[in-house]
């Protein structure tokens, strides 16, 4: 996250003015300072700043002057830039005078009161402004007023009390789990350069005697769907689909920010809707909310069905869940699962070897063989496990020539990589430049009511791919797409890079981004089992696309690429791809393409 302040001042009079404001910032953190002016700077003004009474050129601790000088862009904050900046203007018989009074603050200065044997999250971020290469440091204030230094291990480690649960991520949260009496105290976090980022008081209360635990006051059903025949639902549906798409892109592009990425939305939007159907309670809410579906929307399984017979034509979509034996799902778990996303849940074989083999021939079966193999072993203690598997397959409506041809492309930092190549002197696309995205986009029409997108930023430079992807907002894209769509095809000349991508993202890492660690724990699953005894193992994802002459093949997620001039569009440098199905109006596969 990153913090961005600014003001904007408007000032009509003729004479000396001042003014003045005070801003609170935190270290390593973003401010930009205005300098006011009654009017538009003629080619005769003058503009002075001043840091605590001295005349100061852009130098440090200043980072940079945008817009003639009139903005004092300080980032990172330290210590060092707090004090009194001074802005004079002099134009004509006119002196405006701006001050600012900047006080740097630490991050957080918080208490957070727990009780013993829950967990507790302590919040920590690192500037946003520059990519992180080393996690912050956290400390503990022991008795007699010394700092010792915490040493906790990254998310993959689930047996550690201490977790950072996003290494080299912006987000330096640290996760305390199974809080005891001896936790409580003073907790200090830090940059790598010694930044104090957030001070935290923690006190652990004993916890009160609680009754057991019950799943008697949920439902075991979820309720109908009381408007079937509304126009209202399949929108509903679609703008979630979107933002839901969008926000996980975000997440995933900050964990990979230079790889090649593929993922599919509507695959892990799936699995997730799948279990939403047994979640009761604060678990149905954060799941609803990771989702990005309105809390009171009950047609969501509904809609979740109607929308796969719809892409039936295009896209195959499966769901599956496998369990413990030894554990019994409830009969309307289990008859929804069936009505809403035509899976039978399955119990887990007796050994490993035979789970393994189970799963990976589900998952070969439900993607026309495209990923044979998507888990190495299944270990005993697992209790659940989600599955969703998608496969697209595609044919460009206007073929590529066949004639084999090569090219090169242009990597991130300026490698060039020789690829063969997709080629068409006269091929009918539509293309225009989006200003919101500063990026060049073509629409490719795909057999099925599909179209294929490529966003291409304005160079192969790292700066310019990462500015398109932040701008990349669903809403961004929901008017791109609406934009393409009313842009008339024309004949231009198109290069694209033949590729195969094959990738596996975090999800774990994603579930726990989405606001829904709890699933990995103690979830409330009463909906799926009446004793509550259940919680997700892991969530995997895999994606597998090829772009071919012969169209987009994709499994569990699609990706390709494209871009360049008025009349020419060649994708030989980094892209972000978007499968779109039009007849739906919702993403089925985002990627990006590094290193094709």
């Amino acid at each position: 996250m990153r913090l961005h302040i600014a003001f904007c001042l408007l000032l009509q009079l003729m004479f000396e003015l001042s003014s003045c404001s005070h801003v609170v910032v935190s270290s390593g953190y973003t401010v930009e300072l205005p300098c006011a002016s009654p009017q538009p700077h003629s080619i005769g003004s003058t503009i002075t700043w001043q840091f605590n009474g001295l005349f100061t050129l852009i130098s440090p601790p200043f980072s940079l002057v945008i817009k003639d000088g009139r903005f004092l862009l300080i980032s990172p904050v330290t210590s060092a830039n707090q004090g009194l900046y001074v802005c004079l203007v002099r134009e004509n018989n006119t002196e405006t005078k701006m001050t600012h009074k900047l006080t740097v603050a630490a991050l957080l200065d918080i208490t957070i009161k727990v009780n013993e044997g829950s967990e507790v999250f302590l919040p920590c971020h690192l500037s946003s402004s520059s990519q992180v290469t080393a996690n912050a440091r956290w400390f503990k204030q022991t008795v007699d007023g010394h700092r010792h230094e915490l040493d906790p291990v990254d998310n993959t480690d689930s047996n550690n009390r201490l977790t950072l649960l996003y290494p080299f991520d912006n987000d330096q949260t640290l996760l305390i789990k199974d809080t005891v009496m001896e936790d409580a105290g003073m907790y200090f976090c830090e940059s790598a350069e010694g930044l104090n980022l957030s001070s935290i008081h923690i006190i652990v209360d004993v916890l009160p005697t609680q009754p057991p635990f019950s799943c008697d006051n949920f439902p075991r059903a979820w309720e109908p769907c009381q408007q079937e025949d509304s126009r209202t639902g399949e929108p509903v549906l679609q703008e979630s689909l979107t933002e839901f798409s969008m926000k996980t892109f975000s997440y995933l592009r900050q964990l990979y920010p230079s790889k090649n990425l593929l993922f599919s939305p509507i695959s892990i939007s799936g699995a997730l809707s799948h279990l939403l159907l047994g979640a009761r309670n604060i678990t149905r809410k954060a799941i609803e909310s990771a989702l990005c579906v309105p809390h009171d929307f009950h047609c969501v399984h509904f809609q979740m069905k109607k929308l796969r017979e719809k892409l039936s034509g295009s896209l195959e979509m499966a769901s599956q869940i496998y369990y413990n034996p030894q554990t019994d799902l409830t009969e309307s778990f289990t008859n929804q699962s069936i009505q809403y996303y035509d899976a039978e849940p399955t119990r887990f074989l007796e050994t490993s070897e035979e789970n393994t083999h189970m799963i990976n021939t589900w998952v070969a079966n439900k993607t026309r063989n495209k990923i044979p193999h998507l888990v190495d072993s299944v270990p005993p203690s697992t209790q659940l496990l989600l599955l969703n598997a998608v496969s697209f397959n595609g044919e460009w409506k206007i073929k590529f020539n066949q004639k084999p041809k090569k090219g090169l492309f242009t990597k991130l930092d300026g490698d060039l990589v020789t690829v063969p190549l997709l080629y068409h002197q006269k091929y009918m696309a539509a293309m225009t430049h989006i200003t919101e995205l500063k990026a060049q986009v073509a629409r490719f029409s795909l057999t099925g009511g599909n179209s294929f997108y490529i966003l291409l930023p304005r160079s192969h430079k790292a700066a310019d791919l990462q500015q398109m992807e932040v701008r990349m907002t669903d809403a961004v894209v929901r008017q791109m797409i609406e934009e393409m769509q009313m842009t008339t095809p024309q004949y231009i000349e198109v290069t694209l890079p033949q590729i195969k991508l094959n990738d596996q993202p975090d999800l774990n890492f994603l579930m726990k981004k989405l606001g829904l660690s709890s699933l990995l724990e103690r979830p409330n699953l009463c909906g799926l089992n009446s004793q509550n005894m259940l919680a997700v193992d892991e969530v995997k994802h895999k994606a597998l696309l090829a772009l071919t002459e012969k169209g987009v093949e994709a499994s569990a997620v699609t990706t390709v690429s494209f871009s360049r001039s008025f009349t020419s569009f060649t994708a030989l440098r980094p892209f972000v791809m978007l499968l779109w199905n039009d007849q739906a109006n919702v993403p089925l596969f985002i990627g990006r393409v590094t290193d094709p």
